[in-house]
């Protein structure tokens, strides 16, 4: 009896013993992974506060790029508008020019025909001292100037210029010895233009 007795306490104590390895073995390792957790969590912290000081290093420079491309596109804008309103007022310029030269046309085509005559009376005088004379060639001298300031003018080709049916009505044409072929001789009567426009062409001799 007394040695099974022995027997039973051996197995309790080395039950106990075994109980308390497992308990020491248990903690450890709730130890070990409470320690892989934190570190883990470590890393997790660690990693991310690089991903945030990296964006926060890049944030700025973001930043700065979409304000530099938003002035861009705002001088691009600028510039362009700035050309469309150039082109408009030159545009707006010319035809506010063309529309008053062409507003006198009419009365400029009328008034052709009244500088013809004046010139043929001014060609008849004899007496280019007379006081006619001088009174004739004054008023004649007048309306030509006041004339051109609305933009008429005269074409008046000289001799041995070519000759250019844009400007010119070639009424005669004759062998010269003078001119080659193609060459004005004579003016038989002036023609004028407005601004771009002609009004009458030049009358003219023309060297065959």
């Amino acid at each position: 009896m007394e040695n099974e007795k022995k027997d039973i306490d051996n197995l309790q104590d080395e039950v106990g013993v075994n109980e308390d390895i497992d308990t020491n073995v248990g903690m450890e390792q709730e130890s070990l992974s409470d320690k892989e957790v934190l570190e883990s969590e470590s890393d997790g912290m660690s990693s991310n506060d690089d991903e945030n000081s990296q964006n926060d290093e890049c944030e700025p420079a973001l930043k700065i790029g979409l304000l530099e491309k938003t002035i861009k596109e705002k001088e691009d804008a600028y510039l362009r508008l700035n050309a469309e309103y150039s082109n408009y007022r030159r545009r707006t310029s010319e035809e506010k020019l063309t529309i008053g030269l062409f507003a006198n046309e009419k009365i400029m085509s009328e008034l052709i025909p009244i500088i013809d005559n004046m010139e043929r009376a001014l060609s008849a005088f004899d007496d280019k001292e007379s006081s006619m004379y001088q009174g004739v060639d004054l008023v004649y001298k007048q309306l030509i100037d006041a004339l051109a300031k609305q933009g008429l003018e005269e074409i008046c080709p000289k001799m041995g210029d070519d000759f250019d049916h844009n400007f010119h009505m070639a009424v005669l044409q004759e062998p010269s010895e003078e001119f080659e072929a193609g060459k004005v001789t004579m003016v038989l009567q002036k023609g004028y233009s407005l601004g771009k426009k002609v009004l009458r062409a030049a009358m003219v001799k023309v060297s065959s």
